[in-house]
């Protein structure tokens, strides 16, 4: 250090200076006027005299003061000259780095912190006195070679001209609140249970693939979507102690095997679903070769806890370029492609299929827009005649529903109807249907008494169980006014054979109201021939499969014995009437159909040969061209 007795100049000057003297500024008393004697010190407050003497002394107390707060102070703390040397360490920041004072004392301060282009961007504009103070973040390396993150506070220490002369820096070990963090940020972004990366860091991945700028060939990314199959079963009868355990063999199994590859990363996305991430593929061929080794690595069997498991799983498989596309979409094709790699049999992946997605979109669109086309009124009902073989004469008409969509046109019942099953909206919308259907054969009985047209409505098997169906039916007879013998309900075998009592009950209490019952596309479904004579059906309606075989030249499939539709739909029409039903055919195109199925004993019959389905006004013509002249 500097000697003592540098004259009272030392403390307006400043000269020959002592680091630590400089950076507390020493005392400031002004020039030695009359005025000042017994004045304060601007700087510590200690009365100042008028003789050098007790200036200096005053200098070197508040100097001594200064220093032991440098020495002792339980923070790191240095002095550092303009190119970047320790001037002056203290024994905390020495014991930080595991050194001692004098191993510092002249180094650069790239000996223990590593130069990082932000900070010491930062830093310059602070040695060029551009900025007063920088706080930044930084590891420090310690003697043993582990690094120690300290949060540093860098002050700018100007001269009495005001340019720059030193820096004071203050270092604080925040490495165990670093720890602390890093810790919390992993627990944040990885599974608990697995330690793979969680669906945070999923998304945060994958978002970087499409925020990342294209600097050579367009880029592409692919996503393997993986569900174990059977896993609920598992974890239901071994409990879900062995399933925590099976899915962490499964999670190193697919970390070992897929995640060691650069550009490939698996994350558990929840439960039993798992996720491989690409983000340079090379194609569809490279994603489809990777699924295949995802089922061929789990279909191995896996040691838990002395239980030998085997699983399979689905895959979903997505290959696109980065262009174009979307994580929100990626993701969206990649969790239908698994659906309908589970849809397919399960064990298995599947590649999205652009076609395929438009149409399950398609599907999407409709399902939730059922509940709404209906308040709108975008539904119509269309009419196909119900025609006696023996005679020709219209004895009925099947309503058919018809959706007026706006932007797909008119839909046919098998676009929609199975979709309304799904969602529950077949319910209000057979209301409709049957309210419609009931109020329009009320107009053609009071325009035409005297042929008793009945309507025929289609009852899917959910108005059954998800409705009463029988107070419905009843409101709406006594709303329109129709006689129920005037009404006829058409429904599918399935719907008649399923589980408990409450769809026979059902049918018996419509049948005692004097409502018709027929059985829709006979002979497709169980064919359980008991219920016959179980329930109160009054009509089988024949499917349009078995007409096949009265065409005109109708070749049957090959293996197939030409007669035996035929004879087939003889027997069934024998055994009805044995039972006092009716029978109706479906589809007929041409006269020598109607004509074989007449001689058949088929009752009634419906096709394009007869009509089309169209608007109510139809029928009516129909029955106004048939009925008998005055």
């Amino acid at each position: 250090m500097p000697g003592r007795n540098e004259g009272a100049d030392a403390h307006r000057l400043g000269v020959r200076h002592d680091p630590l003297r400089h950076l507390h500024g020493t005392h400031r008393a002004g020039p030695l006027t009359a005025e000042a004697v017994q004045a304060p010190c601007a700087t510590c407050g200690t009365l100042i005299g008028g003789d050098t003497e007790h200036l200096l002394a005053a200098l070197r107390a508040s100097e001594s003061r200064f220093r032991a707060a440098f020495l002792d102070a339980g923070i790191g703390m240095a002095l550092i000259d303009t190119d970047d040397l320790f001037l002056e360490i203290n024994p905390a920041f020495a014991a930080m780095l595991g050194r001692e004072v004098p191993d510092l004392v002249s180094q650069h301060i790239h000996t223990v912190i590593d130069p990082e282009e932000t900070p010491r961007r930062l830093y310059r504009e602070l040695v060029r006195g551009e900025r007063d103070r920088v706080v930044v973040e930084k590891r420090l390396k310690h003697r043993a070679g582990h690094e120690v993150w300290s949060r540093v506070t860098i002050s700018l220490i100007r001269d009495d001209a005001g340019q720059p002369q030193y820096t004071l820096a203050m270092f604080e070990d925040v490495s165990e609140q670093r720890k602390l963090g890093d810790r919390l940020a992993y627990q944040a972004l990885h599974d608990p249970l697995t330690r793979l990366p969680n669906r945070t860091l999923f998304f945060e991945r994958l978002q970087a693939v499409f925020d990342a700028p294209e600097t050579g060939a367009p880029r592409r990314v692919g996503l393997c979507y993986v569900d174990l199959d059977g896993f609920a079963a598992i974890n239901e009868t071994l409990g879900h102690q062995i399933g925590d355990q099976l899915l962490v063999a499964v999670a190193d199994r697919l970390e070992r095997g897929f995640a060691r590859t650069e550009g490939q990363s698996v994350a558990r996305l929840g439960g039993d679903e798992f996720a491989l991430l690409v983000t340079d593929s090379r194609g569809g061929e490279q994603l489809t070769a990777l699924a295949g080794a995802l089922i061929e690595a789990l279909e191995r069997p896996f040691e838990v806890a002395g239980h030998r498991l085997v699983v399979t799983a689905s895959i979903g498989v997505v290959e696109r370029p980065v262009r174009g596309s979307t994580p929100t979409d990626l993701l969206r094709d990649a969790d239908s492609t698994l659906y309908w790699s589970k849809a397919d049999g399960r064990a298995r992946w599947t590649l999205y299929d652009q076609d395929r997605g438009a149409d399950q979109l398609t599907r999407h669109l409709l399902a939730t827009a059922l509940r709404p086309a209906l308040e709108r009124g975008e539904f119509t009902v269309e009419y196909q005649p119900l025609v006696g073989l023996s005679d020709g004469a219209v004895r009925g008409a099947e309503a058919l529903v018809r959706w007026v969509h706006p932007r797909y046109g008119t839909l046919s019942p098998d676009r929609f109807i199975p979709l309304a099953e799904e969602s529950g909206a077949i319910v209000p919308l057979g209301r409709w249907v049957l309210e419609e259907s009931c109020r329009q054969a009320r107009r053609w009985l009071a325009e035409f008494p005297d042929t008793e047209t009945f309507v025929s409505v289609n009852l899917a098997a959910r108005q059954i169980w998800d409705s009463d169906i029988v107070g419905d039916v009843a409101r709406v007879l006594e709303l329109t006014g129709l006689p129920a013998r005037l009404l006829q309900l058409e429904i599918t075998e399935s719907a008649v054979l399923g589980p408990g009592g409450r769809p026979s009950q059902a049918l018996q209490e419509l049948a005692d109201m004097g409502v018709r019952i027929a059985i829709d596309d006979f002979g497709t479904g169980y064919s359980n021939l008991a219920y016959l004579s179980r329930l109160p059906v009054h009509v089988l309606k024949l499917d349009g499969t078995f007409i096949e075989a009265f065409r005109e030249g109708a070749k049957p499939p090959p293996g197939h014995r030409a007669d035996a539709d035929e004879q087939i739909v003889g027997a069934m029409v024998q055994l009805a009437h044995a039972l006092g039903l009716t029978v109706t055919a479906e589809g007929i195109e041409n006269a020598a159909q109607a004509e074989r199925l007449r001689l058949t004993g088929c009752d009634t019959a419906q096709g394009w040969y007869f009509a089309r389905p169209g608007e109510a006004e139809l029928v009516a013509a129909i029955l106004r061209e048939n009925r008998p002249r005055p």
